[in-house]
C-alpha cells in the first residue's frame, strides 16, 4: 500500500519537507531495529477533525522507550500537541498518524546508547486497512505456522520496530497463500493476536478475548472494545483461548487502529459461525464507530479535536 505524500513532516520538533525528512543509511535503527511507534486514526467527524485515542496512543509510545530504555526528550504533553499541530499544519481533516522514536546516527555496534535518540511525526490519508467490503463482509484468515515471540525474549508490551519482523513473517505468509491475515499463537499454544491486530472471539455469548500475558501488545482499540462490552452489559473475559475455539466460535473480529474493528468469517477455510458478520460483532462495530464519528458522548475522553 503506497503511502501518500503530505506536506511537512514534524522531526525533532521542527517541521521539514515531506521529501527532506531523511536518515543516514548507518543509523542504528537502520542496522538493528532500534524504534518504537504508534499508529493513530484521526477521524473527520460530525463534530470536527478529532484523534482518537491520543494520550493513550501516546502513553504507549513513551511506555514502549523507556523498556527499551530510551531517555525521550519530549513529555506526553509535548508529543501530543506536536501530533495534533502536525495534523493542521497539513491541512488534514481524516488521516493516518505515525509517531516514531528511534536510535539515529552516530555509533555502530549492538549497545544503542551512544546515539542520538531522534523522533518524527507523519500524517497521511489513508483508507481501511483490509479494505472497505472486509468491515461488513468479514476476512477469510488462517492460523500461521509462526509463534508470536516468547516471553523474556523480546518484549511484546512494547510496540517496537524490531518486533514487526515477526509481524512481516505472519503476513506474508497468509497473503501468499490467499488469506488477508494469519492469526499467531503464543509459545504455549494459545491464541495470540494476529499481525498487527488484536482478536475477540464470541462463544455461547461470551466475549473472549487472549490476555496480554499471551504475547500481546495492549492495543487501545482493544481497550475501548472491552470498555464497549461492558458499556452494552456484554460478558467479557481475558482468558487463554485454545487454537480450535476458533473454528468453534459463533463470531470472531479483528481491533486495531487500521483494522478497525473487523469480522473475521473463516479460519483454514472453517466458517466462523455462519461465515458472515455476527449480530455481537455488529452491535460493537456500531457502538465503536459511532464513538470515533462522536456521534455519541462517552465517559472516557477518547477524542481530541484538531482545530477546536
Amino acid at each position: 500500500m503506497p503511502i501518500p505524500k503530505s506536506e511537512k513532516i514534524w522531526f525533532n520538533g521542527s517541521f521539514v519537507n515531506w521529501d527532506d525528512a531523511k536518515i543516514h543509511v548507518m543509523s542504528h535503527v537502520v542496522n538493528y531495529g532500534s524504534s518504537v511507534f504508534e499508529g493513530i486514526r484521526c477521524y473527520n467527524t460530525k463534530k470536527g477533525s478529532a484523534v482518537f485515542g491520543l494520550r493513550a496512543h501516546v502513553q504507549r509510545l513513551l511506555n514502549s522507550a523507556k523498556i527499551y530504555r530510551m531517555d525521550v526528550p519530549y513529555t506526553l504533553e509535548q508529543l501530543s500537541a506536536a501530533i495534533l499541530e502536525t495534523i493542521r499544519v497539513n491541512k488534514m481533516k481524516e488521516c493516518y498518524i505515525r509517531p516514531v522514536i528511534f536510535r539515529g546516527y552516530g555509533e555502530i555496534g549492538v549497545n544503542p546508547l551512544g546515539c542520538p535518540l531522534d523522533a518524527v511525526i507523519a500524517v497521511w490519508e489513508w483508507g481501511k486497512y483490509l479494505g472497505k467490503e472486509a468491515l461488513e463482509q468479514g476476512v477469510d484468515v488462517c492460523v500461521s505456522s509462526w509463534n508470536r515471540i516468547a516471553p523474556n525474549t523480546l518484549p511484546a508490551l512494547s510496540k517496537a520496530g524490531a518486533n514487526y519482523m515477526n509481524s512481516q513473517l505472519i503476513k506474508m505468509e497468509a497473503l501468499l497463500n490467499g488469506y488477508a491475515e494469519g492469526i499467531a499463537l503464543d509459545r504455549a499454544g494459545y491464541i495470540s493476536e494476529g499481525s498487527g491486530e488484536n482478536i475477540f472471539l464470541i462463544k455461547d455469548g461470551v466475549v473472549l478475548t487472549p490476555p496480554l500475558s499471551s504475547s500481546v501488545l495492549p492495543g487501545i482499540t482493544r481497550q475501548a472494545v472491552i470498555d464497549i462490552c461492558h458499556g452494552l452489559d456484554l460478558q467479557i473475559r481475558e482468558q487463554g483461548i485454545a487454537r480450535e475455539l476458533l473454528y468453534l466460535a459463533e463470531e470472531a473480529f479483528f481491533t486495531g487502529t487500521a483494522a478497525e474493528v473487523t469480522p473475521i468469517r473463516s479460519v483454514d477455510k472453517i466458517s466462523v459461525g455462519k461465515g458472515t458478520r455476527g449480530p455481537i460483532t455488529a452491535t460493537i462495530q456500531e457502538k465503536f464507530f459511532s464513538l470515533v464519528n462522536a456521534e455519541v458522548p462517552s465517559k472516557l475522553d477518547w477524542l481530541s479535536f484538531v482545530y477546536s
